[in-house]
């Protein structure tokens, strides 16, 4: 069964010209949900919602320096990385119930409509975090941050829809570039805006509620696009829409049927780990920044973007490193070259903005790289015929314990007060990663997975 208009999957060959030439139009929406929801990641989420949400936190702290939510003692500084932790646990709860809807119903746009506009929205809402709301602040960004990955885990669901198997990895890598280039322009508004917020009248408080708010109307209006373009496709024929826990039914068959891999579950766990530290130090790099460094939100605005040019840059040249000394190879110098910057950080002198920049550098330079290698070498471990299924369950291990770094971070914090103490407890998850990748067998686990071989790998 492999007619398109049922499966969702197009044939792998040539085909006729107005079916390629709707594909080209559905994989040009789809960039740019990247294209929309790629500036929350970078505006709010790694800039300005963690330096303002402490700071408002901090506002509504006792003498000792805690708030008292439901009664819990928690110290003003760990607010910020408990919410994006909280965020996370929601997010792996809701993202199997979506995705079994999805699958269910073949009805995929709706769902993905709704997870963005939810997104949206708290994000938008974020204009009215002030004072001592922090409350407020950290109830929005869990609902925003569990929705962008729901809508994640649907967008990337579209992926082997909209692109025969040899056009994925330029598919892919277009949506990528999209995210990378919204993230770097909205950034240099964001800058404008922040440093000559007097000149527009504004409070510095104001400049970045309006900076937080326009991100959200971004990714609402940019979403546009892809729901105009993507399209559902009908379940198999014959297909039965089953109850409600079909979607956990078929979860469980699918890890029953990795147990027959388990070198492709040794690599999932490796990557589950030193990604959660790859994603909690982009989400901690300004708190870490502001309250830690001393440095100014002007800083930290510039060196994020920074990060944003270099990324396409070290994507592109660990790519090309990787066609020679082989991606796990690579991969694993990334990790070390991780390592090695929470070293960096730990040491680094407050109120030196030089060698902040040098470290953004130094992130920039392996961020793209260490996540796109990973990807590839995930796609040589799935067998044939279970694309959707493993990339599923890979999406799951990217999310899946993304909750644990922040919330490693945050306790770090809590029993010691020093953000430095709270970045190097995140080595352990670039060491564990770096050793359970180093001991994987990668060609064996290819050869297991029923692929052929690559000469470099």
């Amino acid at each position: 069964m492999d007619d398109t208009r049922t499966t969702g999957h197009p044939p792998d060959e040539a085909d006729d010209p107005a079916a390629k030439a709707a594909r080209r139009r559905e994989q040009h929406g789809w960039y740019f949900y990247d294209f929309a929801c790629s500036v929350y990641s970078t505006s709010v989420l790694t800039v300005f919602v963690g330096p303002y949400l402490t700071s408002v936190a901090k506002a509504a702290a006792d003498a000792d320096g805690f708030v008292h939510p439901l009664g819990i003692p928690v110290r003003a500084g760990s607010v910020f990385p408990y919410a994006v932790s909280a965020s996370l646990v929601l997010a792996v709860l809701v993202m199997p119930l979506a995705s079994a809807a999805a699958d269910r119903t073949g009805r995929r746009k709706p769902l993905l409509a709704a997870a963005a506009y939810t997104g949206s929205i708290a994000t938008a809402g974020l204009f009215f975090l002030d004072g001592d709301r922090y409350l407020l602040g950290a109830g929005l960004l869990i609902a925003a941050n569990a929705a962008l990955a729901v809508s994640m885990a649907l967008y990337n669901a579209y992926l082997p829809q909209i692109a025969t198997p040899h056009e994925r990895d330029a598919v892919s890598s277009r949506g990528w570039a999209f995210g990378y280039t919204s993230g770097a322009l909205v950034l240099v508004l964001d800058l404008v805006l922040y440093t000559g917020h007097d000149s527009f009248g504004l409070t510095e408080s104001e400049a970045v509620r309006i900076c937080l708010a326009s991100a959200g109307l971004w990714w609402g209006a940019f979403t546009i696009i892809p729901l105009r373009r993507l399209r559902d496709r009908r379940r198999p024929r014959g297909g039965q829409a089953g109850p409600a826990g079909s979607g956990l039914r078929q979860l469980r068959a699918t890890l029953k049927d990795m147990r027959r891999h388990p070198l492709t579950l040794a690599f999932l766990l490796a990557y589950l780990l030193y990604n959660d530290g790859v994603q909690t130090v982009i989400s901690q790099a300004s708190v870490y920044g502001a309250e830690e460094l001393g440095l100014d939100q002007t800083t930290l605005i510039t060196a994020v973007l920074l990060v944003q040019v270099l990324a396409v840059a070290g994507a592109l040249g660990m790519g090309r490193l990787a066609r020679t000394y082989g991606a796990k190879r690579v991969l694993l110098g990334s990790l070390a070259v991780w390592t090695a910057i929470l070293a960096a950080g730990y040491v680094l002198p407050a109120g030196a903005p030089v060698w902040f920049y040098a470290l953004a550098a130094a992130i920039g330079m392996v961020l793209g790289g260490s996540q796109a290698l990973s990807r590839s070498l995930f796609s040589h471990l799935v067998p044939a015929g279970k694309e959707a299924e493993y990339f599923s369950a890979y999406e799951m291990s990217d999310r899946g314990l993304s909750w644990l770094g922040p919330l490693v971070f945050g306790l770090a914090y809590q029993l010691t007060g020093s953000y430095r103490d709270a970045i190097v407890s995140l080595v352990v998850f670039f060491a564990l990663g770096f050793l359970l990748l180093a001991r994987l067998p990668v060609r064996r686990a290819v050869e297991a997975a029923g692929n052929p071989v690559p000469d470099r790998i």
